[in-house]
């Protein structure tokens, strides 16, 4: 392996002490491969991430590796050794391993790429990268993403390798990239999305000409496809820090490529004039919805505190006393939503959860501030069926007036209506609100077969059970040829 790149004792001293816990750690697996790729006539680097996360003391048992050996060269080499293999990367250079290995006093499962060092590019029209393996760790690490992102530790001798000033730039917790921007996002234009997402997860800063090459070269991401971008902004939006990351979208102008309805809310002033805009608005519940989190990070609830209110600028009137409304904006954010969404390539059942929620985040401000009645809280749960948790969150997420005291009436409020759900949860099956009668004791009691007329009749005893309760089998059979005798009248 080639020598180490010159590095100051006093910069290693600041952050190597972390990272030799963290290898020692993972010694036992990472040794161990990296002797059967030596006594194969190869080398083998823990690379990327786990070496950036290794120096910020936070290495997991997700392990990058990088190596001279061709993919099919890697392939003879673990599957004698590795509990699985994985070969869906391997057209670009990767080879997934699975790894069981007692670490210590524990048994620890390990998830591993190997990768061939590889350059890779795009050219002008094609939407997937170009892949040409590389014969040195150099020409590897310089076509890495980010100077923080191309450091190596060559195994066995644990050899530090930093051609490019990584371990000053993760000291100085700055986003750099190994060759000019305008070099590396030429390459593969998705970095640029990549710069915004790292310096969401590590809060890192993005070094000026990094910016400034985003916003000249803003246009190029839309020959990555949509899937592509789709987990980057997953990645984002789960982030410690989302909003740095989509702030930074927005400024680059890569927003209006990749997520245009987020940079259209800046242009649109709150109603109430509680804030500097919709856009702002719209940071801050995000970051109080995720403050409401409490089994981790929630895509659905962060998408839909994101995106809520995005139907606003479609919907802006200017009204005659002054005001600025934005009616119905719920209706069409939830239809903005779906298609955009859809587009980004988002699973249908992701899609119809952040919509329904766009399209309900009004529904507890519809009832006012009086007491609500039994049908109103039937209806508030069913219609927000297995979503009524995230409701929740979001309803209170939105609220970012500085009135406190209007701030303290809003979230009273909402506890009395939490409190309303409870005790009805209590009394009848909230969750699962059904008629009386099901379908077949609908066409038994009226002696009609299959039809619409089935469906009209459960619609109108689901009604019934909406707005009454409970209603027991008697009540609900005279109710329901009440209602058929009345629909044969017509009819006649």
């Amino acid at each position: 392996m080639p020598n180490a790149n010159e590095v100051s004792p006093s910069a290693l001293s600041q952050v190597q002490h972390r990272a030799v816990s963290e290898l020692l750690r993972v010694s036992p697996v990472a040794d161990d491969l990296a002797r059967r790729f030596q006594d194969a006539g190869f080398g083998l680097a823990l690379v990327g991430g786990s070496v950036r996360d290794a120096l910020l003391g936070r290495l997991g048992n997700d392990l990058d590796f990088t190596t001279d050996a061709r993919p099919e060269d890697v392939l003879k080499i673990v599957r004698p050794w590795a509990d699985a293999v994985w070969e869906v990367g391997i057209a670009f250079g990767t080879v997934g391993v699975q790894k069981d290995a007692r670490v210590g006093d524990t048994d620890q499962r390990f998830q591993i790429e190997v990768t061939t060092y590889r350059s890779e590019a795009y050219d002008r029209t094609s939407r997937k990268p170009e892949v040409s393996y590389g014969n040195s760790i150099e020409e590897d690490l310089v076509r890495r993403d980010f100077t923080v992102n191309a450091m190596a530790v060559a195994l066995p001798q644990k050899e530090f390798i930093d051609p490019h000033g990584g371990l000053e730039d993760l000291s100085a917790r700055v986003l750099r990239t190994p060759s000019t921007p305008e070099e590396s996002f030429s390459d593969d234009p998705l970095r640029m999305l990549r710069a915004a997402r790292f310096a969401a997860q590590l809060d890192f800063e993005v070094a000026p000409d990094v910016v400034t090459a985003m916003k000249a070269m803003s246009g190029r991401i839309e020959i990555v496809s949509a899937e592509r971008v789709r987990d980057e902004l997953n990645k984002l939006a789960l982030s410690a820090h989302p909003r740095k990351g989509l702030a930074l979208l927005v400024d680059s102008g890569l927003a209006d490529r990749v997520l245009p309805e987020l940079p259209a809310l800046r242009l649109e002033s709150d109603e109430h004039h509680r804030h500097k805009d919709v856009y702002e608005h719209s940071l801050t519940v995000l970051e109080q919805a995720i403050d409401l989190e409490g089994d981790g990070p929630d895509l659905v609830l962060r998408l839909a505190a994101l995106l809520h209110d995005i139907g606003k600028p479609r919907t802006r009137r200017f009204e005659q006393d002054g005001r600025v409304s934005f009616h119905h904006h719920e209706v069409v954010g939830a239809k903005m939503v779906k298609k955009r969404l859809t587009a980004l390539k988002y699973s249908n059942d992701l899609v119809k959860d952040v919509s329904r929620l766009v399209e309900l985040h009004l529904r507890f401000h519809g009832y006012g501030t009086g007491e609500w009645t039994d049908s109103a809280v039937r209806r508030y749960v069913r219609d927000a069926g297995p979503l009524l948790d995230r409701l929740h969150k979001l309803t209170r997420s939105d609220c970012t007036t500085r009135n406190k005291r209007k701030a303290s009436a809003l979230s009273r409020a909402y506890d009395g209506l939490e409190e309303r759900i409870a005790q009805l949860q209590e009394q009848e099956e909230l969750d699962a609100i059904r008629p009386d009668l099901d379908g077949n004791q609908i066409m038994e009691i009226l002696d009609v077969g299959p039809g619409p007329v089935i469906g009209a009749a459960y619609t109108f005893l689901l009604e019934l059970r909406l707005e009454n309760g409970p209603m027991g089998h008697d009540a609900a059979v005279a109710a329901l040829k009440e209602w058929w005798a009345t629909q044969k009248a017509t009819q006649g």
